[in-house]
Order: C-alpha cells, then structure tokens, then sequence
C-alpha cells in the first residue's frame, strides 16, 4: 500500500507508542522511512530499533525549535529529495496544564499549544517545500475535543486547536496535491499516556461505552488508519477526522453512569 513512499514518521519514543506502530506497519507497507525523535531519545529510539532489518535513520528532532527543523528538511532534501508522507505524534503540556485549567500558568498553557499544535503547522510547511508533483500526505494524531473530559484539562483545548489547524491546512496546501487528515485514537497505554493524571478514567470509560471492543495496549488499529491516509487510497481525502476509537465517539453519554432502571433497556 505504501510502496515507493517516503515517509517522516516523528514521535517515535518506546515501542508502545502510536508513532512505533506506525513505522512498523509502514515499513511493512513497502515505504522507506526516517524517524525524528526528541533529542534526548535518540538513543533509546535507536535501541528500539536495532533489531528492524535496515533500520531507519533515527534523527534528532525538537519540533519547536526552528533551527531544528531547518535541520530535519536539510537532511531529507539530502537523503531523499522529496517527501511523500509525515506523521505528526507530537504533543506535550506540562503537568500542570494536564492538572487544572483555570490554575495552570501561561507559560505551561503557551508550550502546550506551541508543541502540540504549532508544530503541526510546521510540518505542513515542510511538506509544502518536499512534496512531489505527485502530491503528499499528512496526518496527525487527535483525541475527541468535542467534550470537556475528566482528566484532559489543556490538552482538550490544544486538540480542539489542532482539529481547527487541519482544515485550515488542508485549504491552504490543497492547491500543492498535500492532504491534511487527523485521526483520532481512542486511549492507548503509551508514556504520553502516563503523564496524564487518572488516564485509567479514560480507559474505563471506553471500556464500558464503546460498541466495539478497544484494546488499551494495541495501537496498531489506528496505525493502520494513518497508514489508509498516508496511501494514495486516500487521495481524495483531505481535511477530515477519522475516528479510530472503537466507535465510542459516536454514542451517547450519560453524565454519569445511567439510572439503573435504564440499564440494559433500548
């Protein structure tokens, strides 16, 4: 599906993490692939990746940092000359922006956004310079902010930004044949999980509200759906949200568990 592509495949941090199924599947897929990783993993990551036959090349990446990025488009326009795909699995807020929303400094509310959705405009940029005539893909990685959650607290705002950015970025690199999708993930045990206090809310909730079954350890459902939007199969497809989450997104809730008189009856 992914024969001949070339591929940025960033976020990649444990072998846990959305951004790692993803390079596997890719990989799998017949696409050639870099990985950017934050700087301080790149050792871990190229751990992670002794045992892949023909490991990609691990490259240092802070998303937020220009002279980073001039980097990162220096060395692909060098190894490859153009750049089909690119997934953005980048998204970060300080523990007191996942804390509390009205008591969370302006600074921590500023890196959240900066990270976790400015970012996103950057790599819409260097797919804007790389990609072929052919056209190209980018997609990054969302969660429902349509609903204020329990435990998300600025993060929702960050993704509500993100699911914003999308279509402003799929306007505006249409014209160039670059495609820009989101795909939303129900809650998956990676590290960025971790740091979110009482993630487990999330998982429970999901467990009990979603009409398909949805594996909290298996990424590799939403893998596959970012490798769907990296493929020319969605050529035509641009400024949308695809929904990788089991179906939960789609059901009604109840603002608590629903009176017992309700349960089990249509």
């Amino acid at each position: 599906m992914l024969s001949g592509k070339r591929l940025l495949v960033s976020g990649v941090a444990t072998s846990d993490s959305i951004a790692a199924a993803v390079m596997e599947r890719a990989l799998r897929a017949g696409a050639e692939v870099v990985v950017a990783a934050y700087p301080r993993d790149v050792p871990a990551v190229q751990e992670l990746l002794s045992d892949v036959p023909g490991p990609p090349a691990v490259l240092a990446l802070d998303a937020t940092n220009e002279g980073d990025l001039s980097a990162l488009e220096e060395e692909l326009r060098h190894r490859w000359g153009r750049l089909d795909g690119a997934l953005h699995a980048i998204a970060f807020a300080p523990r007191a922006a996942l804390t509390s929303v009205m008591e969370a400094p302006a600074g921590d509310v500023e890196r959240a956004m900066r990270t976790s959705v400015w970012t996103y405009a950057a790599f819409g940029r260097l797919l804007s310079r790389m990609a072929p005539p052919s056209g190209a893909s980018l997609v990054g990685l969302d969660f429902d902010s349509a609903r204020a959650w329990p435990v998300y607290n600025w993060m929702g705002p960050c993704k509500a930004a993100l699911r914003s950015l999308n279509g402003y970025l799929a306007r505006d690199l249409g014209p160039m044949g670059v495609r820009a999708n989101l795909v939303a993930a129900g809650p998956l045990r990676t590290r960025a999980a971790s740091g979110i206090p009482d993630f487990e809310l999330l998982v429970d909730r999901w467990k009990r509200q979603s009409p398909l079954a949805w594996d909290p350890t298996d990424a590799s459902s939403v893998a596959d759906g970012v490798c769907f939007l990296l493929s020319d199969l969605a050529r035509a497809i641009t400024g949308e949200v695809l929904h990788v989450d089991g179906g939960a997104h789609a059901m009604a809730t109840w603002l608590q568990d629903p009176p017992a008189e309700m349960q089990g009856k249509a």
